[in-house]
């Protein structure tokens, strides 16, 4: 308990008081947000604002780690460097992507090709990893089998053999790897919803990792059965260390990043958080469930499919303008007013999560 606490204060403490001074160096180089001119009018305004704060939120979650395991005096697992690693990972991406933006002045920085190519790249090599590694009861950091309170046995990728099994599942967490990263991505368009929203994520699953370390599964049980229902998430206390850590480095990162933002956490912030997001879902056995918990993110990425599919079949807009946020905002709605709507949502939805994750376990704790 006293790791997450560790974790959690000392990124924050870091980010809060971080952040200004990365700003500074930011505004010294001029490196400014381009504004798309398609947007809504509003945001003309935030021209300039400098971005790329995904820096500060990423340098803060891992001094945060690093210092929670050096004040408890224990290493680091397996699940939680790959976590890290995918987080990183998609932030370096999210980094040359910003980069290329602010130094050519234009709204396009990566090519799309490129932009997958990177994920793709740091995707497949988390999935091969987090395939490997045991621990002493011989769970590795993902499985094979698609999860949802936890994995479900008769949805196994690896039906057909070990070389598929690795196959399949690489294609699954590029999926969730993509779905997460984009799904941060579109949401981050207005001050603080993006963090606010991952915030709420990341202490839903702080809550479920603290709680599948409490209820884990000992030695000499069958885990494949799942007859002794505990769970087999290999590293859950280090992934709610992860989670304090995220919360923090948000937390302190959103004093500076709400309206009006005097940063944004930019592609390098969202594609992160996006990948960080994917990471904890998968070491915690709970992909499906984590579309309920993220269903904030869901929702954005959908309104997306949805307008563009329409205008390509019909020549028609469902929405004023994708993502749904900006939709509400040619309605006339206010920017905080979204963003404050957004996060009760985003909690709502949260909660939905967790209740359907704590009610798997009613039976068991009343016999």
């Amino acid at each position: 308990m006293i790791a997450i606490i560790y974790a959690g204060l000392g990124a924050f403490v870091l980010s809060l008081f971080g952040t200004p001074y990365y700003i500074k160096l930011l505004v010294r180089r001029s490196y400014g947000q381009f504004v798309r001119d398609d947007g809504p009018t509003s945001h003309s305004t935030k021209r300039g604002t400098p971005t790329m704060g995904g820096v500060a939120i990423i340098l803060a979650t891992l001094l945060g780690y690093a210092i929670s395991h050096i004040a408890t005096q224990t290493l680091p697992s397996a699940s939680g460097l790959l976590v890290l690693f995918l987080m990183v990972g998609l932030g370096v991406v999210g980094f040359l992507d910003d980069f290329l933006k602010i130094s050519k002045q234009r709204s396009l920085g990566l090519r799309p090709r490129a932009k997958l190519l990177g994920q793709f790249l740091v995707a497949t090599v988390f999935a091969v990893l987090a395939l490997l590694f045991p621990d002493a009861h011989g769970i590795t950091p993902a499985s094979t089998q698609v999860s949802f309170i936890r994995d479900i046995p008769w949805l196994d990728l690896a039906f057909a053999g070990t070389i598929v099994g690795f196959v399949l599942f690489a294609i699954w967490a590029n999926f969730l790897v993509a779905a997460w990263s984009n799904g941060v991505n579109l949401t981050d368009g207005l001050d603080g919803l993006a963090s606010g929203a991952t915030i709420l994520f990341a202490a839903a699953y702080l809550l479920i990792s603290f709680w599948q370390w409490r209820q884990g599964c000992a030695e000499g049980l069958d885990l494949a059965s799942g007859a002794a229902h505990c769970y087999t998430a290999r590293d859950p206390l280090d992934t709610a260390v992860i989670c304090s850590a995220i919360i923090g480095a948000l937390v302190g990162f959103l004093w500076w990043n709400t309206s009006p933002a005097k940063i944004f956490m930019g592609d390098t912030g969202s594609l992160a958080l996006g990948g960080a997001l994917a990471g904890l879902t998968v070491v915690s056995r709970t992909e499906l469930l984590g579309a309920i918990i993220g269903g904030l993110f869901v929702a954005i990425s959908l309104s997306v499919i949805i307008q563009v599919a329409s205008f390509k079949s019909t020549g028609k807009r469902v929405f004023r303008m994708a993502p749904l946020q900006h939709h509400f905002e040619l309605l006339g709605w206010n920017e905080v007013t979204i963003v404050v709507r957004f996060w009760i949502v985003a909690g709502l939805l949260a909660a939905v999560g967790l209740g359907l994750f704590y009610l798997e376990a009613l039976p068991r704790l009343s016999s």
